[in-house]
């Protein structure tokens, strides 16, 4: 019997295979995730509609839906699908399933070879592909968790296309696992599904298996619903509901920030890990601790600022789990840095005389003379241009008359704003002096 021909119809066994397999969609469109790429006019969803599919490599952590998208196109595109191992077959069976493929070729008929993980191939394997990559005999599909650039041989490599998947975001998965609930034969809150879906880092397959674990652990029967115990087991660990939306959410949050600037380095490493592992979005919390930075800690430290804008774009760089980290240590970053308020309170006393006074012209000696006319008519008279005099300091005021002499910032004494303070007493200092 060919590789190709089709084996007589075994017994109905859908029920018994993983949930995973038994949920892998039929058509693109019910498709989850890979917008950068499947979405209306992305290149890959362009060649699939106009079946013009050419050799591809899809490289992507586990879980992203390259076996799924394989046998979508081929179902798409009318073509034969086989499925090759790269753990399992040699050069034997890579030559045994090129016969075929010519043969069919030859009769118009096209055939998809499907190469699981084609990083485990070595160079001599991954050769043997390329006569029938090149004569059209095979559209050949790789799909791979390792960069291709090192793993895939430069040759096959020039003849695909590589298109990189990305992990599942935490609603995409949701909306996986609310497909599969009524496989399942269960109901289950939002809140659960999105344990689910944090918990599997991106990858679908694992978020169907823990649900089928669950499942299995859960209340049978109709109605039935699904209970943060039997998700408990199946992820072998504490689910922590946590309203993101709601009250809570900004109990939480508010209780970092005041452990922030409180200085309680522990507690704010704990609020932290609350929001964390209840999957709270990990940008969102950057945002604040950036607010905690420029609100509480200010010129006391302005490295608090660095570090927390670092952490925003080390999580936006590195995901969740690894970013995490960075978000721990701009926790306590922040935690122990001198605390100062003295800028958000002199911006709020500035606002309040904005609001309370009226919005004087600009002073003359403050306003620039782009022409002639403007010159004379006493733009920039009186202006005194600061490197032009000793210590660059000069006694020119720069407030509205009726402003004239008003201070608004008052440094602490805590971290760098004690010489803040210091510098400012020695500018006045000057000022009086000229």
């Amino acid at each position: 019997m060919s590789l190709f021909d089709s084996p007589s119809p075994e017994p109905e066994t859908h029920g018994k295979r993983p949930l995973a397999e038994r949920m892998r969609p039929e058509r693109l469109e019910d498709f989850i995730g890979q917008e950068h790429i499947l979405g209306p006019e992305k290149p890959l969803r362009r060649q699939i509609e106009r079946d013009e599919l050419a050799s591809i490599i899809l490289w992507g952590p586990p879980g992203t839906g390259k076996t799924t998208l394989a046998k979508l196109i081929a179902r798409i595109t009318r073509c034969e699908f086989i499925p090759f191992s790269a753990v399992l077959s040699g050069i034997k069976e890579i030559k045994a399933v090129m016969v075929d493929a010519e043969r069919l070729r030859r009769v118009g008929r096209r055939t998809i070879l499907f190469i699981d993980e084609i990083h485990r191939f070595n160079k001599a394997q991954q050769d043997a592909f390329l006569p029938y990559v090149e004569r059209g005999d095979i559209i050949l599909i790789g799909a791979t968790t390792e960069n291709p650039s090192f793993e895939v041989i430069s040759a096959l490599l020039s003849r695909s296309r590589v298109y990189a998947l990305r992990a599942l975001t935490v609603p995409e998965i949701v909306t996986l696992l609310k497909r599969a609930l009524p496989v399942v034969g269960l109901q289950a809150p939002e809140e659960l599904l999105e344990q689910i879906a944090i918990y599997s880092n991106g990858d679908a397959r694992q978020a169907y298996n823990t649900l089928e674990a669950a499942a299995a652990s859960a209340p049978s029967g109709p109605g039935s619903e699904l209970t943060s115990a039997a998700v408990e087991d199946a992820m072998n660990r504490k689910t922590l509901l946590y309203d993101k939306g709601g009250e809570e959410h900004y109990n939480v949050i508010s209780a970092l920030h005041k452990s922030v600037r409180s200085s309680d380095v522990d507690a704010a490493l704990y609020w932290l890990t609350r929001m964390l592992e209840g999957g709270e979005d990990r940008l969102y919390i950057a945002r604040r601790l950036i607010r905690m930075a420029i609100e509480d800690i200010s010129l006391a430290d302005p490295r608090a600022l660095e570090q927390a804008v670092a952490a925003m774009q080390a999580v936006h760089f590195l995901g969740i789990p690894e970013g995490d980290l960075a978000l721990a240590q701009a926790a306590i970053y922040l935690s122990v840095a001198p605390k100062s308020d003295s800028a958000y309170r002199a911006m709020n006393a500035v606002h309040e005389d904005v609001e309370q006074t009226i919005a004087e012209p600009v002073p003359m000696n403050l306003r620039n003379p782009v022409t002639r006319p403007m010159k004379e008519w006493g733009y920039g008279q009186g202006y005194q241009h600061a490197h032009q005099f000793e210590d660059a300091i000069v006694d020119m005021e720069c407030l509205p008359p009726s402003l004239a002499g008003r201070r608004y910032y008052f440094p602490t004494g805590r971290g760098l704003e004690k010489r803040i303070a210091e510098r400012l007493e020695e500018i006045r200092r000057l000022r009086q002096a000229r």
